[in-house]
């Protein structure tokens, strides 16, 4: 089959049996352009073989492309030959490869300071003030990310034995502590708040709005963004710094980086590993002013 065929049917199928958009679509073409500028020599399928995928990542690393940006092609030709299997147009096309690793994306993490004078922001004096805190403690005390502490249930915490039950990505379960000062705080919330929330005890989750309904990720955002600027932090941060932040403070007061993957949930020690460049910067930073300040 002609190879310009072949890539008309494979995007055709992405449009209106896999429901792309036609962005996808667009970016689908784009890449065929550059996998075919790579390998003029091309015409047909029957010229394509499982070597191509890893000649394209060569060729595209010797012209200095960004790791990401090869990824993304490299993903879009692995979907081509798949379907050109499934469609039983060309055999054996497909191999693992080695992708190129990514660029490390350092992220915003607060130190110890600017965590307590978050922490510290909501107002105690008022029902969500109450709330907040307790939730900002919880997810930071545990490392969650947001999306785990509002869907949180009051059954996941276990106030005797001091952990919190998480069924995080791919309803994997993990076991976390939390340490007394969490557990303060949302009791606090329990009793001079939840409980006095009309029908909060038909919602299984443990933070609701008082209206009894759960709470959603944008208002944690918001939250979160509001508080910052009440304590005057100018870092450009999400609920996400909390947890960074929290894996962050473990490194630096030397927990093993096996257990911190655990406790953050991580399949893969690597995803964890961005952990402990943060953790060293910081390092390096304290040495620096030292020597500067003797």
């Amino acid at each position: 089959m002609v190879i310009n065929e072949a890539i008309e049917r494979f995007l055709q199928y992405s449009l209106f049996e896999k429901g792309l958009l036609k962005n996808t679509i667009k970016d689908y073409k784009d890449d065929f352009d550059c996998f075919l500028k790579y390998f003029p020599y091309i015409k047909t399928t029957d010229d394509l073989t499982e070597d191509d995928i890893d000649s394209f990542i060569f060729q595209q690393g010797m012209d200095e492309l960004k790791p990401s940006s090869i990824a993304r092609r490299v993903s879009t030709i692995k979907s081509f030959y798949l379907f050109l299997e499934k469609e039983k147009i060309k055999d054996d096309l497909v191999q693992e490869v080695i992708m190129p690793k990514k660029e490390i994306h350092i992220p915003i993490i607060l130190n110890e300071d600017e965590i307590n004078r978050l922490l510290d922001a909501p107002d105690l004096n008022t029902k969500s003030g109450v709330r907040n805190k307790a939730m900002f403690e919880v997810m930071y005390g545990c490392g969650l990310r947001v999306s785990e502490v509002v869907s949180l249930k009051n059954k996941s915490i276990n106030y005797q034995e001091k952990i919190v039950t998480i069924f995080g990505k791919g309803a994997k379960e993990r076991i976390i502590p939390i340490d007394e000062y969490a557990i303060k705080f949302l009791i606090k919330y329990i009793v001079e708040v939840r409980e006095k929330i009309k029908n909060s005890k038909n919602s299984p989750y443990l933070f609701l709005n008082l209206k009894g309904k759960p709470l959603t990720r944008q208002y944690f955002f918001l939250e979160i963004k509001k508080y910052a600027e009440q304590c005057g932090i100018e870092k450009n941060i999400s609920p996400h710094t909390l947890r960074h932040s929290f894996a962050t403070h473990l490194l630096e007061n030397g927990a093993n980086i096996r257990t911190v993957q655990r406790m953050l949930g991580h399949t893969n020690a690597e995803t964890t590993q961005i952990y402990t460049h943060l953790s060293n910067k910081t390092l390096h930073k304290a040495y620096d002013l030292y020597w500067k300040n003797i």
